[in-house]
């Protein structure tokens, strides 16, 4: 079955000017809030993710995948306030940073189970367990101004291998997991992370892809039929068809496995 099959195809512009603009404009926003949150973990991060996102969850009615990864999300929106405020005394930044890896590999996890159980993407769900295994060649450290943290592998290169796959991998998930036009969304989530990185370094991108997604997901729910009707392309339908090939799910799913094993070896084999 074709995305456009399963999801349909309603009435809409050809995909020009007006749906760029809404594309470009909603990316652009989830890249500001992305980074304002970041640098102001409190008076930033508090109203426009967890706020935001509370409101979300108690007023509109997210799908159980929905809540269940905005739930996880915001919580952790919520104690990195607490961990950069100190009002907790046992709750250090540094234990906070643990905290930050126990719930990306349970969010991974929570991806991974839905590409086994509801998608059927098995190639992808492999990847994910990978992926998950990948979070223990991270390390995570506040920066020297104390604003935000920060995470990365051993070196720069293991980063980026990182970031490249975990994109990867997280795009076959939500193109499996949602329309076409929340896949389109999905780019700007990705993507805001990445560009925030170039500006700020690789090891600031868990941090922004935590806070694009949050941001990003508030969106999502709040303004479904919205998006789904405004970003409905038959271009994005037809590509993601492509990369959902077995042929390719393999491929993305060898490539994964290669770097994440790599980037362990980095960090538990550094002589070899």
């Amino acid at each position: 079955m074709t995305m456009m099959e399963k999801w349909g195809n309603p009435e809409q512009k050809v995909f020009g000017m007006n749906q760029f603009l809404i594309w470009f404009t909603f990316t652009v926003c989830i890249l500001a809030v992305t980074i304002l949150t970041a640098l102001y973990p409190v008076w930033a991060n508090l109203p426009l993710n967890v706020v935001a996102g509370v409101l979300v969850l108690i007023f509109f009615k997210p799908v159980k995948f929905e809540m269940m990864k905005l739930s996880t999300l915001l919580v952790l929106r919520f104690l990195v306030s607490l961990a950069f405020l100190g009002v907790i005394s046992f709750f250090t930044r540094d234990i906070y940073v643990l905290l930050v890896k126990i719930f990306l590999i349970i969010n991974i996890l929570e991806a991974t189970m839905t590409d086994f159980k509801t998608n059927k993407q098995i190639y992808n769900g492999i990847s994910g367990i990978f992926l998950a295994l990948g979070v223990f060649a991270l390390s995570g450290a506040w920066t020297m101004d104390n604003a935000m943290y920060t995470f990365g592998g051993v070196t720069t290169w293991a980063t980026i291998i990182y970031i490249a796959s975990y994109t990867l991998w997280n795009w076959i998930f939500v193109t499996g997991e949602f329309s076409p036009s929340v896949s389109m969304m999905h780019v700007g989530f990705l993507g805001a992370p990445i560009i925030g990185a170039f500006f700020f370094g690789p090891s600031a991108w868990l941090l922004f892809r935590a806070n694009s997604l949050t941001f990003g997901g508030t969106l999502q729910i709040a303004g479904k039929a919205y998006w789904e009707e405004s970003l409905h392309n038959e271009k994005a339908s037809k590509f993601i068809d492509f990369t959902h090939k077995k042929s390719l799910q393999i491929v993305f799913m060898i490539i994964n496995i290669i770097c994440m094993v790599v980037i362990l070896a980095a960090k538990f084999l550094p002589l070899i």
